[in-house]
């Protein structure tokens, strides 16, 4: 038996070995063949293409990846990962042409390289047509002014108790503040979203549950028991599940005609109203009246959750970290905050007095425009599609619009931390609008873009009001990282303490 195997080894490992090599050789012909004239690797690894620089030091190959887009007239460079044709882009013009075009035969948004695999395909990013319109139209009462009012008084508890708890952990040494920012953001998100449907013990487990989600993000995509990448689609799932059972609690409370106090409630009463105006119509019980099923409204709500989640932990800390290295826009941001809120009234500042606060703002969107949190917009090709009239991207290419490079085309003087560009007077916001691509563009653009800004201004009026910071400063601690969004290298170390005689007391 033993040498019948040895003569089939060396008999057919010859073949074995040109088959390989063969197979080697037409994958590295096709990357070619789609790299065409483009700047990009010349030669890369079988199946795994360049995934190792990309997980090991995400900066400096997506850095890479800018440079040599940012090399070439057209603004596009290439790679290969995992198996994928990727293409990166650096141009504004042609980053706006993909957002576009977002429709089946031609750019499926993505929002991660393989997140259908991750989150599923309910997701609203993956969605087109009237399927898509109806559904972000329904997600708008989620969003009125009356909706934000409400959540500005939820914000602001969560972060007043958060920066008392930070006061306490940094008792005069200096602490990193990414990840008391990410709970705090979590914490908000569960509460504004659900409120009081997620008890103590749900949200224990779903923190521990994001936390698999959120390690997977940056993990290869091997879905197989005891990698993160399994470990995190699971934890979806569950997360999925358990606001499920929210939707169902919210939509019991609405049907009893109650206020709606989260952003569920405003959903629930939304479709409650579309409902019974079908039924209406159509004679016939609103029971009976199609709608999202409770499942499907959980995963909106997750989809909610991340995009709320990993983006503003990023905006808030980059916010620290320029007020601290720009002493002149603290200073201004203080006096304006005290024109309108005194923290010992133990009021909340109200929806109207934020909006009032035109340079507070100026500042929260000049943070979201020089560190753009989602870099990069992940679209794939659903058909060959003429970028240029000299280069069609292939149909399956992973396509990457550059948000962040966007951000420093156009605006005067772009590397400048400069707030003042997004006030009236300068009127830079207006003029170079098509490069700030943050909250993306097109019919996928950020339905919840000014939740977020409205999250990021309280932090940073309250933040800068309450506390007095300094950032401990050693060479490289506001490098970028990756984490999935991007964030001081140093996790944004800082020295905090008491600036104001007491804390407010928020009911």
């Amino acid at each position: 038996m033993e040498s019948l195997w040895a003569n089939f080894v060396s008999e057919y490992t010859p073949y074995l070995i040109a088959l390989v090599a063969l197979l080697l050789l037409l994958e590295q012909i096709s990357y070619l063949k789609r790299k065409r004239f483009l700047p990009g690797p010349t030669l890369v690894l079988p199946f795994i293409g360049n995934a190792i620089s990309l997980v090991t030091n995400p900066t400096r190959f997506w850095d890479a990846q800018s440079s040599l887009a940012k090399s070439t007239p057209l603004g596009i460079s290439t790679n290969y990962v995992i198996g994928k044709f990727i293409l990166y882009i650096y141009s504004t013009e042609l980053s706006h042409k993909v957002f576009a075009n977002v429709r089946p035969d031609a750019f499926h948004l993505v929002g991660h390289p393989f997140g259908k695999k991750l989150f599923g395909e309910h997701n609203l990013i993956y969605m087109f047509g009237q399927d898509h319109k109806d559904l972000r139209r329904r997600i708008a009462p989620n969003f009125t002014p009356k909706a934000l009012a409400t959540y500005t008084s939820i914000q602001q508890r969560i972060i007043v108790k958060h920066l008392k708890s930070w006061l306490q952990k940094a008792d005069g040494k200096s602490i990193p503040l990414r990840i008391l920012c990410r709970d705090m953001n979590l914490e908000t998100s569960q509460t504004v979203f659900v409120g009081p449907y997620l008890g103590g013990e749900a949200r224990d487990r779903f923190n521990i549950d994001y936390n698999f989600f959120n390690v997977g993000l940056m993990k290869l995509p091997i879905d197989l028991p005891g990698f993160a990448f399994r470990n995190a689609r699971l934890a979806v799932e569950r997360l999925v599940e358990t606001l499920k059972l929210c939707a169902e609690e919210s939509e019991t409370k609405m049907q009893n005609g109650e206020e709606p106090t989260c952003l569920i409630d405003f959903w629930m009463q939304e479709n409650l109203r579309e409902r019974a105006e079908i039924a209406e119509k159509e004679g016939c019980d609103s029971e009976k009246v199609s709608s999202y099923s409770h499942r499907e409204l959980g995963g909106h709500l997750f989809d909610f959750l991340f995009a709320a989640q990993d983006a503003s932990t990023s905006s808030l800390v980059w916010a620290i970290t320029f007020l601290d290295s720009h002493p002149q826009v603290l200073e201004r941001v203080r006096g304006e905050v005290e024109r309108y809120w005194n923290p010992e009234s133990d009021e909340p500042i109200a929806a109207e007095q934020l909006r009032e606060m035109k340079f507070t703002e100026a500042v929260a969107r000049e943070v979201v425009r020089i560190r753009a949190p989602a870099t990069m917009v992940p679209h794939i090709a659903g058909e060959d599609f003429a970028l240029t009239e000299n280069y069609v991207i292939p149909k399956g290419t992973i396509v990457f619009p550059s948000v962040f490079d966007s951000s420093f085309q156009g605006f005067i003087e772009p590397d400048r931390f400069d707030p003042d560009r997004f006030l009236e007077e300068r009127q830079e916001a207006r003029v170079y609008k098509k490069n700030f691509l943050a909250f993306g563009a097109g019919a996928h653009q950020c339905v919840g873009q000014r939740y977020a800004i409205n999250h990021l201004m309280l932090f940073i009026a309250m933040f800068s009001t309450l506390i007095d910071f300094k950032r401990e400063r050693v060479d490289g601690c506001d490098d970028i990282a990756y984490v999935p969004t991007i964030v001081p290298k140093d996790d944004c170390k800082a020295f905090l303490s008491d600036r104001c005689r007491r804390f407010p007391s928020l009911s």
